[in-house]
């Protein structure tokens, strides 16, 4: 059965006159080159008092900031499906070349787990048939990635069950994702498949040559990962890894007053993001691990948490500028 997919993903490519072209770490370090990415969400407008720009004001923005492309976020405000018909599409993909920008991906938002619990309603298809309208939206804006997530863990339903609904999701989206020649980058985001050696698992499941994966260093960050951890990771993930979002966090302890025991109670963890460098995830680890492992694709950035100094547009600058400087040094 493993072989049937991926030789109709193959067939499909073939048929469409595309390739897969999201090349995977070659093994040399030479091959790495620092590309950088800003990422649409970070100007979007959805945490507290985060600003808000237009597709193309945050275009110009990420041009005048030093940029080398964008990623796109594949929903509303922003470039929505709704919204962008034949017309909307060339016209946005004619505005991104003029500004000598890359689209580097389409940021897609996918949950496979959705709905488990009403089995009527075919939810996994129904994404699958969403994820391929992206692969075509981003073939007709110039890019040949789209961002997917796996699924939330639901309470109550065994968890073979949610992880077989995710792997048979993201087999069918990579189908149709073929027609287009798009790959699908999943990203280590979702509760199936966040930990890197289930994630790996569930890649070679689905076992297709367009479906790799976005990996990203804060999730085993918050996982507990140290240093040697974090490289292990990385290396056991080098067969996939096409893209990566960097974000950076800082953990503020809560308390909890308890008036009986006349004492302050330790509660969850609050997460709070910070620039580059200010942090508890160790970049400095991964992205020499990167290197290490000739990886090829672009480092994106995204300011998508409460940030540190507020979410005026100044210092969401300021902050996507810090970045920048950061990931000079490698």
């Amino acid at each position: 059965m493993r072989k049937y997919y991926v030789v109709l993903v193959i067939i499909l490519s073939l048929l469409s006159g595309k390739v897969f072209s999201q090349k995977v770490p070659s093994g040399n370090p030479d091959d790495f080159k620092v590309k950088t990415c800003l990422h649409s969400v970070s100007y979007a407008g959805f945490w507290r008092g985060q600003a808000k720009l237009s597709v193309d004001e945050f275009l110009v923005k990420a041009k005048k900031l030093g940029f080398d492309g964008v990623m796109l976020m594949a929903k509303r405000p922003h470039v929505s499906l709704l919204d962008y018909d034949a017309a909307a599409r060339k016209a946005l993909r004619r505005r991104i070349k003029s500004l000598g920008l890359e689209l580097v991906c389409l940021a897609g938002y996918t949950d496979f787990t959705a709905g488990v619990d009403k089995p009527g309603v075919p939810n996994v298809e129904i994404q699958a048939c969403y994820v391929g309208e992206l692969a075509k939206l981003a073939r007709d804006l110039g890019t040949d990635m789209v961002r997917i997530f796996t699924g939330y863990e639901r309470p109550g339903v065994p968890f073979d069950k949610q992880y077989a609904m995710v792997a048979e999701g993201l087999k069918l989206a990579g189908q149709k994702a073929a027609k287009y020649g798009v790959t699908l980058a999943v990203q280590n985001h979702h509760d199936i498949g966040v930990g890197h050696d289930t994630m790996y698992w569930l890649l070679k499941e689905v076992n297709l040559p367009n479906v790799k994966a976005a990996f990203d260093a804060w999730a085993p960050a918050l996982q507990g990962l140290k240093a040697e951890e974090m490289r292990a990771a990385v290396l056991k993930m080098k067969p996939f890894i096409v893209h990566t979002t960097a974000a950076q966090y800082v953990r503020l302890p809560r308390y909890r007053y308890e008036h009986n025991l006349t004492n302050f109670l330790q509660r969850d963890t609050l997460i709070r993001a910070v620039p580059m460098g200010e942090g508890f995830v160790d970049y400095e680890t991964f992205f020499k691990t990167l290197k290490e492992i000739g990886y090829q694709g672009y480092i994106a950035y995204e300011m998508c948490e409460v940030l540190e100094g507020g979410g005026d547009i100044e210092n969401l600058d300021r902050t996507a500028k810090k970045f920048l400087e950061y990931v000079k040094k490698f």
